[in-house]
Formats: structure tokens, sequence, C-alpha cells
């Protein structure tokens, strides 16, 4: 039976900008009929694979979001003493296994690729076999030699991949992350500043060199996050240690890394003030409905700690225990620690 890890976390942004619309606001959302502030699911999944957690702990186990595979196969083949002419043809009927070649540049595809590093490897290997003169098969067949349906990419295996020309190396994201919302009622608010022209001169306006405006926002934000272990384990191929580590990894960068919008103007180094892990084979849910009525008070973090434990006992007692096992930490109490969740995380992958 198919058992699931869930997380959710509350984080307390201070006043920032890390994840912004297309006017260059911080994103927002309407929630239960009140506005709140929004980091999107986009935005906090690739935080957390550029994060110093999953770079240290699944080293060599990441793949690459890109449209320049083939500028990559070029340049091995340069590397190899080919001339530019044939580095190009090569790269260019590589670059057509993952995806549309794009017109205008030839070694890059119309869309970002998700390339794992065993399809990288694959792939530069066929283009210096072509190099050495051997003939390559045609792009069909030679997409089945280079692209997988599962290997050790524990940033695919957890996000998934869509490959529109190729639907059969999809693979299904194992983990779904859920937009941050504030708890609470928040709304964005204006930066009026100016920047001084150090080199103006007094007998000069008095004015500044420049004045902008730009747009920022607080609060606590629920996030919610759901592994299919079951499926975590199958896109990577059986590997139960990595799998293991993959999601130990996930659970500790979801607590501590965040997107980089406005990070420099604000530094929002955040990390989670509460986190509730839940290990099980009954059907996941959020608890987003704890505060779809916005806390108040003037301990929002208390607030939606509390109506976060009290939704959880709800669903419990009307539609029987989520999880069999769970485990929290919560700073403002003293209780528990990141390396204890990670922990529990990674035994959620233990059975059979």
């Amino acid at each position: 039976m198919t058992r699931f890890l869930q997380l959710h976390y509350l984080t307390i942004y201070p006043p920032s900008n890390p994840n912004r619309d297309d006017l260059g606001r911080p994103k927002s959302a309407i929630y239960g009929g009140a506005p709140r502030l929004r980091i999107s699911s986009q935005a906090l999944k690739r935080a957390a694979r550029i994060s110093d957690v999953m770079q240290r702990d699944l080293s060599g186990h990441l793949g690459e979001r890109t449209q320049r595979i083939g500028e990559v196969v070029r340049d091995a083949l340069l590397a190899e003493g080919a001339d530019e002419e044939k580095a190009a043809e090569i790269a260019r009927k590589i670059t057509d296994v993952f995806g549309k070649v794009d017109a205008k540049n030839e070694a890059r595809t119309r869309q970002l690729a998700f390339i794992s590093p065993q399809e990288k490897a694959i792939a530069i290997d066929w283009a210096k076999r072509g190099l050495a003169g051997e003939e390559l098969p045609k792009t069909s067949e030679l997409k089945k030699l280079v692209l997988r349906h599962a290997d050790g990419a524990a940033d695919v295996a957890m996000f998934g991949r869509m490959l529109a020309d190729d639907p059969d190396f999809n693979r299904e994201a194992a983990v779904q992350v859920s937009h941050a919302i504030t708890t609470h009622k928040a709304l964005v608010e204006d930066d009026f500043y100016t920047a001084v022209d150090d080199l103006k001169k007094s007998a000069e306006d008095a004015g500044a060199g420049f004045v902008g405006e730009a747009g920022f926002g607080s609060g606590v934000f629920y996030l919610y996050a759901c592994v299919d272990t079951d499926l975590l384990l199958e896109n990577l191929d059986g590997d139960v240690a990595l799998a293991r580590l993959a999601i130990g990894a996930l659970t500790e960068a979801l607590a501590v890394a965040t997107p980089s919008g406005k990070k420099n103007s604000f530094a929002h180094q955040t990390r989670a003030s509460f986190i509730r892990a839940e290990c099980g084979s009954r059907q996941p849910r959020s608890l987003a409905g704890a505060f779809f009525k916005p806390v108040s008070g003037e301990d929002l973090m208390a607030a939606s700690v509390a109506a976060l434990g009290d939704m959880a006992d709800r669903l419990d007692s009307a539609y029987g225990a989520c999880c069999e096992a769970s485990s929290v930490m919560d700073i403002t109490k003293g209780q528990g620690s990141i390396g204890e969740i990670r922990n529990f995380a990674e035994g959620c992958m233990d059975h059979d």
C-alpha cells in the first residue's frame, strides 16, 4: 500500500518581496474572502532545488532544466578537437532528442527540458561516437537510447517533467507542493525610495538622483507538501538509499530555502518556525482549511499553530486518523529540531 509523507510548514517572512508578479509586486491571492500574500509552488521548488542543502546532499543526482543541451554537447566535442562545423552538426542531432530544435539557434531546444545526469552523459557519449565516425541512429531510435524512464536524478524524480514531443519519457512528480499563503489577512505595501548621486554638487538641486517605488509584504506563510514515497522510489529506479536521502534533503530544504526575489534589498533569510510531518497510507489532505478564516491577534504564529492543530484534530475525528505517525518541531516551545524532522521523513521510506 502506498505510503505518503505530508509536510506542513509555518514560516515568518519579514517585509520582503521573494516572488514577484508581472508588475514586480508580491504575488497575492484571495482566500476565504480575504487578501493574502502568496509564494508560488514553482518558486518554492526552484528555491529548494538550488538550496545549499540539496546541492550538498544530492550532488551528482540533480538534473538540469535547460534549452542549451546542444551547446553542452558541442563544447564537449570541441574539447575533443572537433572542428566547429562537425561539432555543430552532431550537436544539432543530439538536441533533437530532447525537444524541437530552435530555428534561430540549432544548439538549443524551443522549450526547457529537464535532463538527468545520466541522460546528459549518454548524449555526450553518443556525440563522441558520432565524432569518431559511427553513424548515429535516427532521432526516434536515438531517443530510446538516451532518454530514461527512471534513473538517479532526485529532483526529476520528485518534481517530474514533461517532454511535449516524447510523452513516453515524461515522469510523474512524486512530490506535490502547494502555493504558500499567509494564514492571516495581508496586503501589499509600497516602499518609496530614493538613490543619491554621490557626485552631485551642492550648487545643484537638492533632489535625489533617482526615485523609485517597490512593493513588499510580510506575514506567517503556510506551505504544504506531499510525497508519494512509492512513486519516488519508482522514479529513482528502486534506489532506496537515494530515495531516503532525497526525501530528507527536500524536507530540510523546504524549511530553510526561500525564493531569491529582492533578497539583497530585504534579506529575507527565513527558517520555518513550525513543522508538522506526518507519515501514513491514508489519502493525504492539506490543512489549508485551517486558515480559510484568517487568524488574528497579537501573536499570529501562535494562532496559526493552534488553528493548524485544531483542523487536523477535526479532520481526524470526522474521517479517521490521516497518518500512522507524526513529528512536530515548534521553535516557540523549544520542541523538536530539523534533524528530528528529517530523520522522521527519511524513516517514512522504510516500508515493504
